[in-house]
């Protein structure tokens, strides 16, 4: 019996030898970071060609809002406005901006004017998500920035501010874009 143990407690240990010298060389662990770690890329960075696009890629993907894109980029609120939401955004077109004074976007563009451009963009959002349909006379709305707008319905037809008209509204994963043609500006403190 005692042969027969040591037999076969050779063998195993003879199997165990031969398992670890025979297996693949295993790679040490870099240390430097992932490369995609490094990008640094948020909710935006996510690459997804198959789901309903966010509040953000339908902006992106409107000929109509190439401004209202760069200001959002500039501001760094893409990866704010590509999380869950929901949002209802009021997305000035080009030609709105095109309506501010000379000058007036370009100096907001500037990185020490960050700050102000943010504002404005944060006071175009509200966090909810409110259809036309739903929207009433009177009704405030409290903004992003933490000013409020007041919405205007005639006759089935939406005004914000008084003046900023919605001419579309698009379904978003993450929210609804109404589309304006105005800007809105926040009141002055």
């Amino acid at each position: 019996m005692k042969c027969n143990a040591r037999i076969i407690t050779c063998l195993v240990s003879l199997a165990m030898v031969t398992a670890c010298t025979n297996a693949p060389e295993q790679k040490e662990a870099s240390t430097e970071p992932a490369q995609a770690a490094t990008t640094q890329a948020g909710q935006s960075g996510v690459k997804d060609e198959e789901s309903q696009k966010d509040v953000v890629k339908v902006a992106i993907g409107s000929d109509q809002h190439t401004t209202l894109v760069k200001a959002i980029q500039a501001a760094s609120l893409v990866d704010v406005l590509s999380n869950a939401g929901p949002f209802t955004v009021f997305a000035p077109t080009n030609a709105a901006f095109d309506k501010l004074p000379a000058g007036t976007l370009e100096n907001l563009m500037k990185p020490e004017n960050k700050e102000s451009l943010a504002n404005i963009l944060q006071y175009h959002v509200y966090v909810g998500g409110i259809k036309t349909e739903s929207m009433t006379d009177g009704q405030v709305l409290g903004q992003a920035n933490g000013d409020n707008i007041t919405l205007q319905v005639k006759d089935g037809k939406v005004t914000v501010n008084g003046k900023a008209h919605i001419l579309a509204s698009i379904q978003a994963s993450n929210g609804i874009v109404h589309v304006i043609d105005e800007v809105l500006l926040p009141p002055a403190k």
